[in-house]
């Protein structure tokens, strides 16, 4: 591996491109292209409400490892979002369904494994995918189950307050989920919102709500080698509601690691995980993804 000098110093090339979702939606996306001979594809999937830029540093890291990376904006979100989301109209899954299914497909298209890293929602939607099976492996952060009652009581006194009373406020103002009021993330549209809000109030998310049991058959086709980690700090996704939500990957070759605050990483959060700090949680995550057996291979992308 590079060092944190020789990681510094490299000229990664970064090129901007549409990606078209499986309904026509033209999405913003961004290429890392592999420095050196290109060992995988790597399709970064993001947080909700989180925009693909603040993933650049992991990028630039696992594409001078050599890692073809891919970022992008779900729709709504950051580069793909509408010049109003008031009226604009879609539902939370369809960031996995049409937006990520789309991305998966364009990776495939070349002659490289395809590695996924995931973020919170990047690691529900995994079992969302109708082309999961082209996935070699997967590596996911911060994925849990959304109800405060696997939060500390403290968390959980002020995410209850924060859907009860000041988001649907929010809402009714201004006809979305302005989340950037509060400074916690890009602004979201009113169907995001409305499925987030349901399925948080439930133990196991959206597994246990009535209309969405069929999910749960959906999740147990999934046999991509998975890890879900998660900071025993992350006050949104700690490890139990990160247990809650993994159980749904029941037939998946599944490792949970549970990771604690160090000198090096003294605070995590929820959001630390791609923070510039994070390195060694990188390294060790491009380690792992490679070491899955995989008789895909090729060298599309790669630069001298």
């Amino acid at each position: 591996m590079n060092t944190r000098q020789e990681y510094s110093t490299l000229a990664i090339e970064i090129v901007p491109l549409r990606v078209l979702a499986k309904d026509g939606f033209s999405l913003s996306a961004y290429r890392y292209r592999a420095f050196g001979v290109a060992r995988g594809n790597l399709l970064m999937a993001g947080a909700t409400g989180v925009s693909q830029r603040f993933y650049r540093r992991f990028a630039e890291f696992a594409a001078s490892q050599g890692f073809n990376v891919l970022t992008l904006d779900y729709r709504g979100v950051g580069e793909s979002k509408p010049a109003s989301l008031k009226g604009f109209e879609m539902s939370y899954l369809d960031w996995a369904y049409l937006d990520l299914a789309a991305a998966v497909d364009l990776l495939g298209e070349e002659a490289l494994p395809i590695y996924w890293v995931g973020h919170s929602f990047g690691g529900h939607a995994i079992g969302l995918l109708p082309n999961h099976q082209k996935l070699a492996a997967a590596y996911t952060f911060g994925s849990g189950a959304g109800w405060a009652g696997w939060m500390s009581k403290a968390e959980a006194l002020k995410v209850r307050f924060l859907w009860r009373f000041v988001l649907p406020a929010i809402v009714r103002w201004k006809g979305y989920m302005a989340w950037s009021l509060l400074g916690m993330g890009d602004d979201l549209p009113l169907g995001v919102y409305k499925d987030w809000k349901r399925w948080c109030a439930y133990p196991h998310y959206y597994f246990d709500a009535p209309d969405m049991q069929h999910l749960v058959d959906l999740y147990a086709q999934v046999r991509t080698p998975c890890v879900f980690a998660t900071a025993i700090d992350d006050p949104w996704a700690p490890p139990q509601s990160r247990n809650a939500f993994v159980k749904a990957y029941q037939n998946a070759p599944l490792l949970r690691r549970d990771i604690t605050p160090s000198a090096e990483l003294p605070q995590i959060g929820h959001m630390g995980y791609f923070r510039a700090n994070a390195q060694p949680l990188w390294a060790d995550v491009l380690r792992w993804l490679t070491a899955q057996p995989t008789a895909t291979t090729g060298h599309f992308g790669a630069k001298s």
